[in-house]
């Protein structure tokens, strides 16, 4: 199968290597499409940097991917998702991996991420789709919710290949899903024998973390990113991952419901 490979991070993070080389070892053709700058929190927005009318994609040779096409891209993760769909960087993917995103995506946050938008916007478009995401936050009390940075952490000393092993075994699954099919993998950041397994979860009804208003004043407002005090649900993405065990939940963005009234007008 043909495999876009991208991100929010930007094309010279190093969790977008991991993956597309998931996806090259598994015998994919496999092309990497990726921001040129970190475009973290752009949900699924169609943006991009054009000059001329024309959006600037550059060719960008990735380390230990000799072979494989990569692209940067001036625009957003969606739109690259978009673009892709369209035959902008050949044949159209039947599947899209992003990631491997630096933190997790969890909870209702999803709707929020770069990485979990493209995942969205190509399988809008008929790809099945994987976010891979690698838990950069030390899980604080089960009970709390809290979360603190491992100090001193870079991202050469991330475990970047556990996160790419547990990709590499869902994306069998992904494979054989239907169309239209988004997966959203969460990795604890420890050694795979730290790692207590894979289960399958629902998503929290909260973020790690979450933003609050620090100040508004006279024409400004400022924020700032707290840890989630609420309590984690058994079951629940956050709540696995606290215990250590990688999760994976098969979400859906844009669907209709039939449990809202709505009036009769042509009764």
């Amino acid at each position: 199968m043909r495999v876009l490979v991208t991100n929010d991070d930007g094309i010279a993070a190093p969790g977008i290597r991991w993956l597309a080389r998931v996806a090259s070892d598994s015998g994919h053709e496999v092309v990497v499409a990726a921001p040129g700058n970190e475009a973290s929190g752009m949900s699924a927005a169609l943006r991009a940097v054009e000059k001329d009318g024309r959006i600037i994609v550059t060719e960008q040779p990735l380390d230990g991917l000799s072979g494989v096409e990569s692209y940067s891209v001036a625009s957003s993760p969606a739109f690259i998702a978009l673009l892709a769909t369209r035959g902008a960087f050949g044949p159209p993917p039947d599947l899209l991996l992003s990631g491997i995103n630096r933190g997790a995506n969890a909870g209702l946050a999803v709707l929020h991420s770069g990485t979990v938008g493209a995942a969205f916007t190509a399988a809008a478009y008929g790809c099945r789709t994987m976010a891979v995401s690698l838990d950069i936050l030390t899980p604080g009390a089960v009970e709390t919710g809290g979360a603190m940075l491992r100090p001193g952490s870079r991202d050469e000393a991330r475990h970047w290949a556990t996160a790419a092993q547990y990709a590499a075994d869902m994306l069998k699954t992904l494979v054989d899903a239907p169309v239209g099919t988004v997966l959203n993998l969460n990795v604890p950041d420890a050694p795979p024998e730290r790692v207590k397994g894979i289960r399958r979860a629902r998503l929290s009804r909260f973020g790690q973390v979450q933003i609050t208003v620090a100040e508004a004043g006279q024409g400004f407002v400022r924020t700032s990113l707290e840890e989630s005090g609420a309590s984690l649900e058994p079951g629940t993405d956050l709540a696995l991952l606290a215990e250590g065990f990688a999760t994976v939940s098969a979400i859906r963005a844009v669907s209709e419901v039939s449990d809202v009234e709505l009036p009769d007008w042509h009764g």
